[in-house]
């Protein structure tokens, strides 16, 4: 088939589509509503690895999350003998501290016993706050960003003195229009000193909200002292990441008394580990809603081979025409391949579209979430949408181009 041949091939099939639009657009709403569905997916899926991989990273690229078992993605399929684990101690920390020549700072992490915990100032309330006790190393470790005041030191923390360091969204809940520093903040019916706050981080576990209160180690166990849930925020060296991985992981095994052929009953998680788990999870979940949406773009291919054979039946003496005037059978047969896959990609082009919008409308109900359609998804989208037409095109092409002319000029 030469150049001009195909051009007019692309001409004719945009022609018939213009003729017959209402028919064209009900034949290709399964591939709109496939290919959208495929991309408005993709948007999501692409923000939410956006932002979920912002928040595993804001840890830092040196930084070692130490805990009982694996954090991050994997927390929801613990197996029992995860779960089962004994809690890691402020002793595990300071063992790491002293023993580990890789590490540069360590900082261990109290969490409290019980359901929600409530803070309270001068009439305002505000409710389910993430408390917990931290080390001065804390803020070194790049975990806060100060607004007001200063952060407590390990004197304070040693000492259990009643202060605290409190999130934007407490600031701004508690003490509109007042400076919080030196003001009294009520924690779980125990009374504290806000003497800093911190400015919300750019990505946080913790959702959009920074409702934040850290209070001094000593002082945490002091107001909660049947906590014993503790985690251990390690920072390497720079460079030396996987030297401090294997420094952490001997002294734990050395300090939980782990045999030599037995596992860690412990985890060590870097950011680009809880990254790596959280893509294998959303690869899995992508590859499902594909399966699914590809459900549309099937039904919209029958669509296709239907029409098309209606048309074949339709211009059955245009065809015996054509091939009266010498037209081959491979000149019939590319026609209407053409006429298909123009049909599709245009309903192709359609789906990207609805997918576009699927994921404007994303972005305006979660703002936190950056949806936007990748540039991959969108060449996908037309490439599967071409290609159904393609393949469902097939046999309809076949059977006009194997018309017998003679036949196909006498058909009424």
């Amino acid at each position: 088939m030469t150049k001009l041949s195909f051009l007019n091939g692309i001409v004719l099939a945009f022609e018939t589509i213009r003729t017959h639009k209402l028919r064209a657009f009900l034949t290709v709403l399964g591939v709109i509503i496939g290919t959208g569905t495929i991309i408005g997916v993709s948007a999501i899926l692409t923000g939410f690895d956006e932002s979920v991989a912002g928040v595993l990273r804001s840890f830092g690229p040196n930084s070692i999350i130490v805990f009982k078992f694996p954090v991050g993605p994997r927390t929801s399929r613990l197996t029992p003998e995860e779960r089962t684990r004994k809690n890691l101690t402020y002793q595990n920390a300071a063992e790491i501290r002293e023993r580990c020549k890789s590490v540069e700072d360590v900082s261990t992490m109290l969490f409290p016993n019980g359901g929600p915990i409530n803070v309270h100032y001068k009439g305002n309330d505000m409710y389910d706050v993430n408390l917990f006790g931290v080390e001065e190393a804390y803020a070194r470790g790049g975990q806060v960003d100060l607004h007001l005041g200063r952060f407590f030191t390990d004197e304070e923390s040693r000492r259990k003195l009643p202060v605290a360091v409190i999130g934007q969204d407490l600031e701004k809940g508690l003490y509109a229009n007042v400076d919080p520093i030196g003001k009294p903040i009520t924690v779980d019916g125990h009374e504290f000193q806000v003497i800093g706050t911190m400015l919300r981080p750019a990505a946080s576990f913790f959702g959009d909200t920074d409702q934040r209160v850290l209070l001094p180690y000593g002082t945490m166990q002091k107001m909660y002292p049947n906590a014993r849930e503790n985690a251990i925020v390690v920072t390497a060296r720079s460079g030396m990441l996987p030297q401090a991985l294997d420094e952490v992981r001997t002294v734990l095994r050395i300090d939980r008394r782990v045999r030599y052929d037995k596992p860690d009953n412990f985890a060590l998680s870097t950011a680009e580990q809880m990254v790596s788990d959280f893509r294998q999870i959303t690869a899995v979940t992508f590859l499902v809603m594909v399966v699914l949406s590809s459900i549309g773009l099937l039904v919209g291919g029958i669509g296709v081979m239907n029409i098309m054979l209606v048309s074949v039946t339709e211009r059955t003496y245009e065809i015996g025409i054509r091939k009266a005037l010498g037209a081959r059978r491979a000149d019939i047969l590319i026609q209407f391949l053409i006429e298909a896959a123009s049909l599709t990609g245009l309903g192709g082009l359609v789906g990207i579209a609805f997918g576009w919008l699927i994921s404007l409308i994303a972005r305006l109900v979660w703002e936190s979430l950056p949806a936007s359609v990748p540039m991959w998804a969108a060449a996908t989208g037309i490439v599967m949408s071409v290609s159904v037409g393609l393949f469902f095109g097939i046999w309809p092409a076949n059977k006009a181009a194997r018309l017998d002319p003679v036949v196909a000029l006498r058909y009424e």
